[in-house]
């Protein structure tokens, strides 16, 4: 497929409904991993073009915060609408840019994106407002928009992300500089070309580019006032840090290494499908994704047995082909990571009943491709277990029982998700309640309707995406105290 009419290459961002063009900046190279091509060109930010954006921003807000919350529900609307309508050019290029199977990116990304700026905009028609009387006065507590927020956007569901950070921001007056992954940003600047066509008023939505020095420019500019980012942990410390610096408010979206318990009485063919579900769904770069699945001693055979067979009849191929079901990771050097991963834990005493090897397809030989791996006789220590690999790679660890499954899962730095499969609904409820995760799934995998907040606990994040919590987090609070009665001094 040619794409040169969808990439704008030369650009070093996107302020007020049009590319910035110009010499200076560096010049990065934005992939397509399963072919190992260079897509576009582009070039890193400049700090004063930062300045710029972030100026437009601010002045775009001014007026955006006066509109009538039904104008501004109706651009959301309409964004919503040209997502969809847009779905296979959208698609096509999310796929070129991450390595993704073309199968999932159409009726996830583009959709989740699509249903976010949906759910946003009939919030922003919701009356957060309070008022109460007093014998002397009125009080109004009214729900107020925060300024300028910068987005900062990971690799793995660039599109999404770029959505899901867009549709809060924008819905509650705000607006927004957002900075993609230097990888993957192609689709966060059609984003913004969509907004645009959508109605959007200009520099409301200004994309930056760049890596991380661009980020960090970006988090500790003066002009911005929020901060919403998804990304590694180490990522957020540091944007953490930069933006305690001018005391903004601050929401992340980090890592996890989630648990998956499968207790004594489940179904083993659906906690075998869950798993799969759970660490091979979009080639395992999922931060939610359920990697250290816990299955009591005496059915841990029969769980191996049945992961290892779907897991081995997973289809990798060209992630542009419908029926590829494993696609390349982002990048060869990503590649390398997890099968240091995958090689040490074997060498820790984890065996690798499937996969563990780089997957070769024919007519893509430069392409980032892994196997899904399944991961026997796991222990707790083991590197492999206790870091997030962001990778097709699955640790199965045995348990005896209930307590030391749940203390097991819950003996990490991390909290984002975490799952729990059995037959009786009530032992289910009752180990999601005791699991430390902002997100449990019962007898489900990855499910995120729209509404659903998404957040983590411990070292996986600050704040929500996806929920009414999200639109709080861009508002602040403001009190209106109105006296009824004459002032009397009580001095006298």
């Amino acid at each position: 497929m040619d794409l040169a009419d969808l990439l704008p290459s030369g650009s070093s961002a996107h302020i007020d409904g049009a590319y910035a063009r110009e010499a200076k900046g560096a010049r990065f190279e934005v992939k397509d991993p399963a072919r190992g091509t260079a897509l576009a060109t582009l070039i890193s930010t400049p700090a004063d073009t930062i300045d710029i954006a972030v100026e437009s921003a601010r002045k775009a807000q001014a007026g955006w915060a006066e509109w009538p919350p039904e104008e501004r529900a109706a651009i959301l609307r309409r964004a919503a609408q040209l997502l969809r309508a847009r779905r296979a050019r959208l698609a096509a290029l999310e796929v070129r840019n991450t390595g993704r199977p073309i199968a999932e990116i159409g009726p996830i990304d583009v959709e989740t994106a699509a249903q976010g700026f949906e759910f946003f905009a009939a919030l922003a028609l919701a009356d957060e407002h309070r008022a109460r009387d007093y014998p002397t006065g009125t009080l109004v507590m009214r729900r107020e928009p925060l300024g300028v927020c910068a987005g900062i956007g990971a690799w793995n569901y660039p599109l999404q992300i770029a959505a899901w950070k867009a549709a809060p921001a924008l819905a509650a007056g705000n607006a927004m500089v957002f900075k993609p992954s230097e990888k993957t940003p192609l689709s966060a600047l059609l984003l913004a070309e969509l907004l645009s066509e959508a109605g959007l008023p200009p520099g409301l939505f200004n994309v930056v580019l760049g890596a991380g020095d661009v980020g960090a420019a970006l988090v500790s500019h003066h002009g911005v006032d929020h901060v919403a980012m998804t990304g590694s942990v180490a990522t957020g410390q540091k944007i953490l840090g930069a933006a305690a610096a001018t005391v903004k408010i601050t929401s992340l979206e980090l890592g996890g290494k989630s648990p998956f318990l499968i207790l004594e009485d489940a179904d083993m063919e659906q906690a075998a499908r869950l798993a799969v579900i759970g660490n091979f769904m979009s080639c395992g770069e999922i931060c939610g994704n359920t990697t250290r699945v816990f299955v009591p001693r005496a059915r841990e055979s029969e769980l191996l047995e049945r992961v290892a067979e779907i897991a081995t009849a997973i289809r990798t191929g060209d992630p542009l082909t419908e029926a590829t079901q494993n696609g390349a990771l982002i990048d060869l050097a990503h590649r390398d990571k997890v099968h240091g991963y995958v090689q040490s834990a074997v060498q820790e005493g984890a065996e690798a009943i499937c996969g563990g090897i780089y997957a070769e397809v024919k007519e893509l030989p430069h392409g980032a491709f892994y196997l899904p791996t399944v991961l026997a006789r796991c222990r707790d220590n083991m590197r492999a277990v206790r870091e997030e690999i962001f990778g097709p790679v699955m640790a199965v660890l045995s348990y005896e029982d209930e307590d030391e499954a749940v203390t097991r899962a819950n003996a990490t730095e991390f909290g984002l998700c975490a799952a729990v499969a059995s037959r009786d609904h009530g032992r289910a409820q009752r180990v999601a309640r005791r699991l430390e995760a902002g997100t449990v799934w019962v007898n489900a995998m990855l499910d995120l309707p729209v509404g659903m907040g998404y957040g983590g606990f411990k070292q996986s994040g600050i704040g929500y995406e996806n929920g009414v919590e999200t639109l709080r987090d861009h508002q602040r609070v403001k009190g209106i105290y109105t006296g009824l009665n004459t002032v009397e001094l009580p001095f006298t």
